[in-house]
């Protein structure tokens, strides 16, 4: 369903129990080895998915556009992808973990409640509340625009 390809997914089940074999030993006994593995299936599909995009590349790249170099530009988004990732870091552990599984890992809801054990209304909740609290601290610190809520 995944790749809507048969021969996909034939490679994605074998690396699938591939993987499931070589990590065995994290598998807990009582716990639904089916969603373990959709996890893991989850994980390598994303992964192959970003593979392809860099194999693929975006076309056409313009060589002194991409090799110029802004040492500004580039300073400046390191800093705020710090400070995000700092207030990111500063959130409560439940919400923490529910922002890296769906802005990072890019879970659907539905595959964080699973994977959390949660409801998916408690997914909602928390992204609700981190996505407040995460915009209260850069609108404070001066990162957002408070008018507009644009960067800076």
């Amino acid at each position: 369903m995944l790749s809507r390809q048969k021969h996909v997914a034939d490679d994605l089940v074998q690396a699938t129990c591939v993987r499931a074999l070589e990590r065995a030993g994290q598998f807990v006994a009582g716990t639904r080895l089916d969603r373990w593995l959709l996890t893991i299936m989850h994980s390598i599909w994303l992964n192959e998915l970003r593979s392809q995009r860099v194999r693929q590349g975006q076309g056409f790249v313009d060589a002194e556009q991409e090799l110029s170099f802004d040492g500004e530009t580039l300073a400046q988004d390191q800093v705020l992808a710090a400070q995000v990732i700092k207030r990111v870091n500063a959130l409560p552990e439940a919400q923490r973990e529910t922002v890296f599984l769906a802005y990072v890992e890019g879970l659907s809801y539905k595959e964080i409640a699973e994977v959390l054990h949660i409801p998916v209304g408690t997914v909602m909740s928390r992204l609700a509340a981190a996505r407040l609290k995460l915009a209260e601290t850069a609108q404070s610190s001066g990162l957002l625009d408070k008018s507009s809520g644009e960067r800076r």
